[in-house]
């Protein structure tokens, strides 16, 4: 499947769907988006490929809150848009899911991080509910971003 950012400069392909696939509702995310959170879709970074747009790619990384690592959003400097990095390391990558041009063939699994959410957000669905810590707790029991 393909991706791409507002303005279409960068264009990435996506063959590798891993999840999970959340919606974060922490400060850092919903200020990144200027929304109510981010749906952040987990991918293969052995099925990621950047297709255009690597000069455009910058990154910014804000100070660790808690502990490492920092909150790293790369975006697209030409329309300002959060996109994937150009070369991700490790075996997993959390893309935002709102870049996809094609259906990723999954849905959202869970809200994350909800003992932040926006004092004006209201609960519309009724998938499963994370605090920060319980994420916390989960990750590092289970060894794996999912």
């Amino acid at each position: 499947m393909r991706g791409s950012c507002l303005c279409g400069g960068v264009v990435f392909e996506v063959t590798e769907v891993l999840g999970p696939f959340e919606l974060c509702h922490c400060s850092r995310c919903r200020k990144a988006s200027g929304s109510a959170f981010v749906a952040g879709l987990g991918v293969s970074t052995h099925g990621y490929r950047l297709v255009s747009g690597r000069e455009l790619i910058r990154v910014f990384e804000a100070p660790i809150l808690v502990s490492p690592p920092a909150y790293t959003r790369h975006f697209c400097t030409r329309c300002g848009c959060m996109v994937p990095p150009a070369e991700p390391e490790g075996d997993w990558l959390e893309i935002p899911a709102g870049l996809l041009d094609d259906d990723p063939g999954t849905h959202p699994d869970k809200h994350i991080c909800v003992d932040h959410a926006a004092a004006w957000y209201r609960e519309v669905d009724a998938l499963p509910r994370y605090t920060l810590q319980e994420v916390v707790a989960h990750r590092r029991a289970a060894s794996s971003p999912c």
